[in-house]
């Protein structure tokens, strides 16, 4: 990471737990979540960037991070409980809701597994970045062990096993392929390489939302890096340009952000519905 000096220098920001989700860091670094957004819908992630739009968390969102401080330690799972205590309990002192009464079993369920356990042995919440394809990167792993060269992050999903139809690999996926999390374990363990300059392996710690949830501990034949790669390194150039400005974000026309500012201009014909 940047010293304070080489940051100022370079003016950039440089990085910590308060500011690591800011727009400021979003501006002056990339990161995964930003790739995937521009990727997803351009104009979304420039209004962003701009401050003109954004994004709230949604409720699926919210039990992700009850579920990944919990892995943290007590202080840093109470903190996350007591600064997002409307969202998690029932008024007039009731209980939790249900989502999150789910969340506490998929906690438990995953401390029960001795494996799972064990691919989350490290250093929690540890922020990196580096320069790579062109621009500097923020990373930020679930949990890192330096001793031992692997990495690893929290999922949670819907059902371990769903299958998704996915263009970008022109067939069906899973859901850590669908939701981008190969690329986002390309491009932290290449990060790290460069930091480090280390082997680092990545492991995901899924769990799923149904009752009882389903535990699973993934890792990657590492074949399927230099693909992902190669895609990110495809798309830097536009991505460069759009974050300054040189060239105009296309809209998507189906996210939350298009549908928000959205102004018919033509009529469409039945078949197009489902592009």
């Amino acid at each position: 990471m940047p010293s304070q000096a080489e940051a100022k220098q370079r003016k950039i920001l440089n990085l910590n737990r308060e500011n690591y989700h800011s727009i400021e860091a979003d501006r002056d670094y990339l990161s995964v979540s930003q790739f995937k957004q521009f990727m997803t819908c351009e104009a979304s992630a420039v209004a962003h960037l701009s401050g003109e739009y954004v994004r709230h968390d949604t409720n699926a969102l919210t039990v992700g991070s009850y579920v990944h401080t919990a892995f943290e330690g007590a202080e840093a799972h109470q903190k996350f409980i007591d600064d997002n205590s409307e969202s998690i309990f029932k008024k007039r002192g009731s209980g939790k809701y249900a989502d999150f009464e789910q969340a506490d079993q998929m906690i438990e369920a995953i401390k029960r597994q001795k494996l799972a356990m064990f691919a989350l042995e490290g250093e929690s919440e540890q922020i990196f970045s580096v320069h790579l394809f062109g621009a500097d990167w923020k990373i930020r792993t679930d949990v890192i062990n330096h001793q031992t060269h692997r990495f690893a992050d929290i999922k949670t999903c819907e059902n371990i096993n769903k299958r998704f139809w996915d263009d970008k690999y022109d067939g069906w996926c899973s859901f850590v392929e669908h939701w981008g999390y190969v690329l986002q374990m390309a491009v932290y363990r290449r990060a790290l390489k460069e930091i480090t300059g280390d082997e680092y392996t990545p492991y995901i710690v899924a769990v799923s939302k149904e009752s009882p949830p389903n535990v699973a501990v993934i890792n990657f034949d590492p074949s399927r890096f230099e693909f992902e790669l190669k895609y990110v390194e495809n798309h830097m150039e536009r991505i460069l340009k759009l974050k300054s400005g040189e060239e105009e974000p296309i809209e998507c026309g189906k996210c939350d952000y298009c549908r928000r500012t959205k102004t018919i201009t033509k009529v469409i014909e039945v078949g197009q519905l489902i592009y």
